[in-house]
């Protein structure tokens, strides 16, 4: 095993062992590290889950792009919270609680940032619309005019609620339909 895959996995080791949810055997990480000292290890060895030994077996054969995959999306799985290397003891008891305010906050959040789409357009307001979109979005005008007759199209994503507002109501007075999703 080279040594950034070893460095791969102790850090997936650690980000586990810091999880109060799932624990692995650092048994299986010991011998990982020091194949020599086996005999040392053989008393508790049988005291090994077969399961979690053939999941290290497993890692330890992962590149190191795909451990970090691996790390991702155990952490999603897992809801576990990103943690500063160092400092893990110290960190686990406010990162205990952060998840319970996380579930809660979605639940009372209002959409704040919308996605804005050019619908359609009156045919006498178009070149109205082109300068618009010119000035709004920093294309040239020959971009703005191909922009504008590709329409329906996305124009700008994550705007805030009243900038998304302003937008929409100086586009409908020069004749076009814009919506807000």
């Amino acid at each position: 095993m080279s040594l950034s895959c070893q460095t791969a996995v102790r850090s997936c080791a650690r980000t586990l062992l810091s999880s109060s949810s799932l624990r692995v055997s650092t048994v299986c990480l010991a011998q990982r590290r020091n194949p020599t000292s086996s005999k040392r290890w053989s008393s508790t060895e049988a005291a090994v889950n077969p399961k979690i030994s053939g999941i290290v077996d497993q890692i330890s054969q992962l590149t190191l792009l795909e451990t970090a995959d691996l790390v991702t999306s155990l952490k999603s799985r897992l809801n576990i919270p990103d943690m500063p290397m160092g400092g893990f003891a110290a960190a686990a008891a406010p990162a205990a609680a952060a998840p319970v305010e996380e579930e809660a906050a979605p639940a009372q959040q209002e959409k704040t940032l919308f996605n804005l789409k050019l619908e359609s357009f009156d045919a006498g307001a178009k070149p109205k619309i082109i300068k618009e979109i010119k000035g709004m979005l920093g294309l040239s005008l020959v971009d703005s005019k191909k922009f504008v007759e590709s329409a329906p199209k996305l124009m700008k994503e994550a705007v805030p609620k009243e900038e998304a507002e302003k937008i929409i109501a100086a586009l409908k007075a020069l004749g076009g339909v814009v919506t807000m999703d």
